[in-house]
């Protein structure tokens, strides 16, 4: 635990009403103190902490110059948006990030008046922001809506989706680039901010819009020359031609730590009379934090560290790989022997462990940045020409790209197979991370196959069962962390496709669990089996299609049947009620009982928290057992005996 920080200043800003108090003089040592506390904060709870560092002149002068909550401040992602909370009446609660009954890690509605909209899947921030400024302006109210999106973000089509839409909010809406990668503009200095200051001051806006008309009344090849000479002028200068063409007013780019640049040109956009526009920020994540600065990934999602040195507390060496890892290495190995084997990632190439695979193949590994529906067609597009596509992303967002896995995967019946990590909770991201719906998306979809691994074992076999599947879609689910500690197989085992496995024989309970929660299910079944009830341990393995043999088999000799699974309710526990009642199997008196996820969305906590918050670890399996006996615990074992 680290000493709080002293920061006097900050201390005097509970909310933003009291930052707009300060002398603009006063602005550079608040955000030191904010960047300082940061820092601190994320020492203690871990997170993200480079992206936020990148914004904490950014976030200062936003809520400096905007009248937030009434303008309405939308971040993309968010996971810059730690010192926001700051800002906003939250430092006392700070160290409380991403724990069980804390702070999001993200902005989040019903946390503050100051998140008027959650997120965390990326390139979202414009469309809301639009809908909150046309929404004021059909009703006449005051107030902007500010988005701020990363360079990242961009590579999204449906950022250009609503900027295409955008022009009807006027200059109710301010879009605000914060590019973080040096992707889109060289570094900046004295006459880029020069520049930026001019052109969005009123003077020269207003100027702009007197040429505009006069050129319109020009015959057309003068209005046109024109017009190319003001969109050349300042694209020469500032790069924004794309942003005019879709209707924003270009400003920048402009230095996103130099708040004697940032504040004029955010009060000039304010007081606008034409809108939309779009301010272009240059940052650096990990900004004033030397630690940060110089590690390769820029601190972007850290455990708990060292302020002093930066050193991360990453606990005990060895221990099980992590299940991203066994499958970019798994899949690296095989690709030595098929040259049709590729990768796909959509901006997450660490997360899926397609680092991994680019790193020994670097011709066939592609990271098409935040782009999932492309990622899911251009993985169709490969399959249909023969090659053996890997579509590795997380289930959260792979919802993203449903339509594409639809419409283009399934309906065409085209071999990609898609590795799908994060699958069921994952902690302390939350409800916006959990992979809870994938199986009953993807299930419910014909020529779709689907795998879930019951460990790091399977996760090899399935990986190379993926591979040599050439007859349609197929998925596999693995969830986030480390494995179980069970040896990986030297050389792999192909699956047979809608066939499970007996773990362990018994005859009077089944247990049917599909993925990693099989070993609560072997808990479980020794609790049960010291209760008098021998039970049946079988990992199924595919949720599609079902091993119909063993289940009727299972169904036709045991007195109850549970199913387990890390998903929403609709997948397998629906697909094998529906395949008893299809086969009259529950007509003699059967129970079955399904056991999947709750019908919400879980706050962020722990893993282990979160399954018992949800009721799938090994006590409620038992409980569940027992209730569909009727029997209690205590007299359960005098029954059976």
């Amino acid at each position: 635990m680290t000493d709080t920080p002293v920061t006097p200043l900050l201390d005097k800003v509970k909310i933003p009403a009291d930052l707009r108090k300060l002398e603009p003089s006063q602005l550079r040592q608040l955000a030191d103190e904010l960047r300082t506390e940061t820092i601190s904060a994320v020492s203690v709870t871990g997170g993200h902490l480079g992206a936020g560092l990148g914004v904490v002149e950014l976030t200062t002068a936003i809520h400096y110059v905007f009248n937030t909550p009434e303008d309405r401040l939308v971040w993309d992602v968010g996971h810059q948006c730690y010192p926001h909370k700051i800002l906003t009446g939250r430092r006392d609660r700070i160290r409380t990030l991403r724990t069980g009954g804390g702070l999001s890690g993200f902005t989040k509605r019903t946390e503050s008046e100051y998140d008027p909209f959650g997120a965390a899947h990326s390139s979202t921030s414009i469309s809301a922001a639009l809908g909150f400024a046309i929404a004021n302006k059909l009703n006449n109210k005051p107030g902007k809506a500010i988005a701020v999106i990363g360079d990242g973000s961009m590579s999204a089509g449906m950022a250009y989706e609503a900027m295409n839409n955008a022009q009807a909010a006027g200059n109710r809406l301010v879009v605000i680039l914060n590019d973080n990668d040096m992707s889109i503009a060289p570094p900046v200095g004295g006459l880029s901010a020069y520049l930026a200051r001019l052109v969005s001051s009123r003077p020269f806006l207003s100027l702009r819009e007197v040429a505009k008309r006069i050129s319109r009344k020009l015959p057309e090849p003068l209005h046109i020359a024109a017009r190319k000479t003001d969109e050349f002028a300042r694209g020469m200068a500032m790069g924004g031609t794309l942003f005019e063409e879709l209707g924003f007013y270009y400003v920048g780019p402009i230095d996103g730590h130099n708040l004697d640049h940032l504040i004029p040109v955010l009060e000039n956009v304010r007081d606008a009379a034409e809108g939309p526009c779009l301010i272009h920020v240059v940052t650096k994540k990990g900004h004033g934090y030397a630690p940060a600065e110089a590690a390769a990934d820029k601190y972007h999602g850290v455990v708990k560290f060292d302020v002093i040195t930066g050193k991360q507390d990453k606990g005990p060496g060895g221990g099980p790989p992590a299940y991203q890892n066994v499958f970019g290495e798994t899949l690296a190995k095989l690709a030595e022997t098929d040259d049709r084997i590729v990768a796909i990632t959509a901006a997450m190439p660490t997360g899926t462990g397609v680092d991994k695979f680019a790193q020994a193949h670097p011709t066939r590994a592609f990271d098409v940045g935040i782009a999932e529906q492309h990622a899911v067609t251009f993985a169709a597009g490969l399959a249909a020409q023969g090659m053996r596509p890997f579509c590795a992303i997380y289930s959260t967002f792979l919802q993203r790209a449903y339509d594409q896995v639809v419409h283009d995967v399934c309906i065409q019946n085209l071999p990609v197979r898609f590795a799908i990590d994060r699958a069921g909770l994952v902690g302390a991201d939350g409800s916006t991370h959990a992979g809870s719906f994938d199986v009953t998306y993807l299930a419910t979809l014909p020529n779709m196959v689907v795998m879930a691994a019951a460990d790091e074992a399977e996760l090899v076999h399935m990986t190379y069962t993926a591979a040599l599947y050439d007859s349609g879609p197929i998925a596999f689910r693995y969830p986030r962390g480390n494995g179980v500690g069970v040896p990986l197989p030297e050389v792999p085992q192909r699956l047979e496709i809608g066939k499970g496995r007996v773990v362990r024989e018994g005859k009077t309970v089944a247990i049917l669990s599909l993925g990693t929660r099989l070993a609560e299910a072997l808990k479980a079944a020794d609790t049960l089996d010291a209760k008098g009830l021998s039970t049946t341990v079988a990992d199924l393995r595919f949720a599609k299609p079902l091993d119909e043999e063993l289940i009727r088999r299972l169904m036709a000799t045991h007195e109850v049947v549970v199913t387990v699974e890390e998903a929403a309710i609709g997948g397998l526990g629906a697909h094998v009620l529906t395949l008893a009642s299809d086969l009259g199997l529950t007509d003699a008196g059967l129970k079955i009982r399904t056991m999947r996820l709750p019908d919400a969305f879980q706050e962020h906590d722990t893993p282990q928290k979160q399954y018992d918050e949800a009721g799938l670890n090994a006590p409620h399996i038992v409980d569940t057992v027992l209730k569909a006996l009727r029997h209690n615990s205590a007299g359960v074992e005098e029954v059976r005996a």
